[in-house]
């Protein structure tokens, strides 16, 4: 490939959604001040919002201080690459109707503690790109003129 821009594909909104539903573990961005988190956490996408649940923490702080967050899950093969970033809100589940609901998408934490506020995230934007991987190509060859 002698084009970087051949490597890299900007996915639709659909193939965004597509990628989020065939994984469980991303990345939860949360600000407040200037103080900026990355916490991993495991999650279901329902429909086109993302639901992780938590515990009572810095986490869940941080998200009734600036409900504003990004969302990140990526993967890779040998051949190939891909990242989805979601910009929306945090919302904590309040309704009993809303609990729920979410109790029957089967999320369980992966670590053995109890988390019993469920966070959905809804979307604002959905963007990814995927990339083929290879070979950095030549740096220091016959440079053409």
């Amino acid at each position: 490939m002698s084009d970087a821009s051949e490597s890299v594909r900007t996915l639709t909104d659909e193939e965004c959604w597509e990628r989020l539903r065939g994984q469980e573990l991303g990345r939860l961005v949360t600000r407040v001040g200037d103080r900026i988190d990355i916490f991993p956490v495991n999650y279901v996408a329902d429909g086109e919002s993302v639901l992780f649940r938590t515990a009572q923490g810095t986490k869940l702080f941080e998200l009734t201080a600036n409900d504003e967050v990004l969302f990140e899950v990526d993967d890779h093969t040998e051949v190939d690459a891909w990242s989805v970033i979601v910009r929306g809100h945090a919302k904590t589940l309040d309704t009993f109707a809303e609990v729920e609901r979410a109790d029957g998408l089967g999320l369980q934490p992966w670590i053995p503690t109890l988390k019993y506020a469920y966070v959905r995230v809804e979307p604002r934007s959905v963007s990814g790109r995927s990339f083929e991987r290879g070979p950095e190509p030549d740096r220091y060859g016959v440079q053409q003129y």
